[in-house]
C-alpha cells in the first residue's frame, strides 16, 4: 500500500495542477501522481546552449479567464509580441495589426494588400463580434467548421489562403480548418481581448507558478500509473486507496486508463529553433507565408519579445510546421531565407522539437466546449480534450473536474 487519500489526480500537466489547486483550496485531502520527472505535461522548457527552448512554439494569452484564478501573470515577467502579423507576399512584407492594440498601425492594416478592403472590413467585424459578444451568445450560434464559418462571413479565397489559413493553422494545428467554429470564436475572442507573451523563464514557468502553492510532498513524480479503478490507483510503487480519481493525462493515455472514453484524434507539429547574431526582424511579430507554399506555418524571433530566451548578443528564432511530417532542416532554412528576405547561411540550427500529441482535434460538433468530466463510480477525467484545445481549456477542465469531485464527495 502506497498511501490513502480522498482524491488521486493522475497527471501533473496543467489540468491536473488546476484540479489540485481547487481541491487544496477546499481542504480536501488529495495526492497527485505524475509519470515523468517534472510537472507541466506538454508545457515544458529546456535549456540548450544558453537558449530557452520550449517544447514546441507556445505562447501565453493574458485573456484566458482561468489564469486569474490560479496565478498573478505579472510575476511571470512576460515579454509581449506585437498584436498582429507580417505576411510575406512576393517581395513584400505586409504588416497587419490589431488596431485596438496598435492604433498607429490601423491605416496600414486597412491598406495592406492581403485580400480586398471589403475582406479586411468583414474580418474586422467578425473579430469584433467575437470580442464583444458574451461567450454564451457565441457558443449558441449555429456550429460549422472554421473554414465554412470564414466563408459564411463573406471572406474571399485570397484572405483565407494568404492570411487566415496560415495563421489559424499555427494556432489550431489544423491546416484543413476543420476545427469547430465555436473554437474559432473563442480563439478570435482571446486574441482580440488579450496580449500574447512569453515568461522570462520560458513557458515552463506557467506550470511552476500554478504548482507553487501546493505541498511538494503531495506531488509524486516518476510514478507511472498502471491502472485506475473506482477507489484505487495502481502505480509501480503500490496501490493508492481513495474515494475519487481524476485522470488528467493526455488523451491517448487517458483512453488507455479509461477504456470507456472515446478515442481522440491528435494534431501534431514541429518547431525548428535557430540562433543568429543579428535578428532577421527588429520587431516581436509573427511572420506567416502569404505565398501559399504551405510549408512553414509561422516563424518569429522569440528573443525580440523576451530577451532572456537567448544569451547576450544572440537571437532565437522559432519556426513551426503543422502536421506529422517534418521537412529536413535545410528545406526550412531555405524557406526562412525567402520569408525574412535575407540570408540565413550564418544561422546555427540549435534543435528541432517534434510534438506528435500536441492538441486534440476539435471538429464539430463541440457544442458549448464542455464535455462531461464525471464518468460515474467516482471516476473523473480532465484535459483540453474535455474543453477547448488550449491552455485555457486544460486549466478549465481541471477546475471543472475538481468541482465535480467536490460535489460528489459532499453528496456521498
Amino acid at each position: 500500500m502506497l498511501a490513502e487519500t480522498d482524491v488521486v489526480i493522475v497527471g501533473g500537466g496543467l489540468a491536473g495542477l488546476a484540479a489540485a489547486r481547487r481541491l487544496h483550496r477546499a481542504g480536501v485531502p488529495w495526492r497527485l501522481v505524475e509519470a515523468g520527472d517534472r510537472l507541466g505535461g506538454r508545457v515544458a522548457t529546456d535549456m540548450v546552449d544558453g537558449y530557452l527552448i520550449d517544447r514546441g512554439f507556445q505562447v501565453l494569452n493574458t485573456a484566458y479567464p482561468r489564469l486569474g484564478t490560479l496565478l498573478d501573470t505579472n510575476r511571470l515577467n512576460l515579454g509581449y509580441f506585437t498584436s498582429g502579423v507580417l505576411v510575406r507576399k512576393g517581395d513584400k512584407l505586409l504588416r497587419m495589426v490589431n488596431p485596438l492594440r496598435e492604433p498607429t498601425g490601423g491605416p496600414g492594416t486597412a491598406l495592406a494588400g492581403v485580400g480586398s478592403l471589403l475582406d479586411r472590413l468583414r474580418f474586422a467585424a467578425l473579430a469584433t463580434g467575437c470580442a464583444t459578444l458574451p461567450p454564451s451568445r457565441l457558443l449558441a450560434a449555429p456550429e460549422t467548421s472554421t473554414e465554412t464559418a470564414l466563408r459564411r462571413a463573406g471572406l474571399s479565397d485570397a484572405i483565407i489562403e494568404e492570411l487566415l489559413r496560415p495563421f489559424l493553422s499555427g494556432v489550431l494545428l489544423d491546416r484543413e480548418l476543420a476545427t469547430s467554429s465555436h473554437v474559432l470564436a473563442m480563439v478570435l475572442r482571446s486574441f482580440a481581448r488579450g496580449r500574447i507573451g512569453l515568461p522570462a523563464e520560458g513557458m515552463a514557468a506557467l506550470p511552476r507558478a500554478i504548482a507553487a502553492p501546493l505541498p511538494a510532498d503531495l506531488l509524486d513524480l516518476d510514478t507511472p500509473v498502471a491502472e485506475v479503478a473506482p477507489g484505487r490507483v495502481r502505480t509501480q510503487a503500490g496501490d493508492i486507496r481513495c474515494r475519487a480519481v481524476v485522470v488528467a493525462v493526455d488523451p491517448p493515455a487517458a483512453s488507455a486508463l479509461l477504456p470507456a472514453l472515446a478515442t481522440v484524434r491528435m494534431h501534431s507539429y514541429t518547431t525548428y529553433y535557430h540562433s543568429a547574431a543579428e535578428p532577421p526582424l527588429a520587431e516581436p511579430i509573427l511572420l506567416i507565408d502569404g505565398d501559399r507554399r504551405e510549408i512553414v506555418a509561422n516563424t518569429v524571433v522569440l528573443s525580440n519579445a523576451t530577451a532572456t530566451y537567448a544569451p547576450a548578443g544572440r537571437h532565437l528564432i522559432a519556426t513551426s510546421v503543422v502536421g506529422p511530417t517534418a521537412p529536413p532542416e535545410p528545406t526550412i532554412r531555405a524557406e526562412l531565407t525567402r520569408l525574412y528576405g535575407r540570408s540565413t547561411a550564418d544561422w546555427t540550427h540549435l534543435t528541432t522539437v517534434a510534438v506528435p500529441q500536441a492538441l486534440p482535434a476539435a471538429p464539430p460538433p463541440q457544442g458549448r466546449l464542455r464535455k462531461p468530466v464525471a464518468l460515474g463510480e467516482c471516476l473523473f477525467v480532465a484535459g483540453d480534450h474535455r474543453d477547448s484545445p488550449s491552455i485555457q481549456g486544460a486549466l478549465t477542465s481541471g477546475w471543472r473536474a475538481a468541482g465535480a469531485v467536490l460535489d460528489e464527495l459532499r453528496a456521498g
